[in-house]
């Protein structure tokens, strides 16, 4: 019974998937760490630039 118990590899697909999303979200948050004061900093210079232009600066 332990032997067959020990060369079982069904579940072994369902940690491998939890793995990988655990790699994922490790890299989402890499990547928004990275990135997100860019973009924060862009939106912010296109509202600027748009606010200007309405005001006639």
């Amino acid at each position: 019974m332990l032997r067959k118990f020990w060369a079982d590899e069904e579940g072994l697909t369902t940690v491998e998937y939890a793995l990988l999303l655990a790699l994922l979200v490790v890299a989402a948050l890499g990547v928004w760490a990275t990135f997100g004061g860019t973009v924060r900093n862009a939106v912010a210079n296109a509202d600027n630039a748009i606010v200007d232009a309405q005001n006639g600066e």
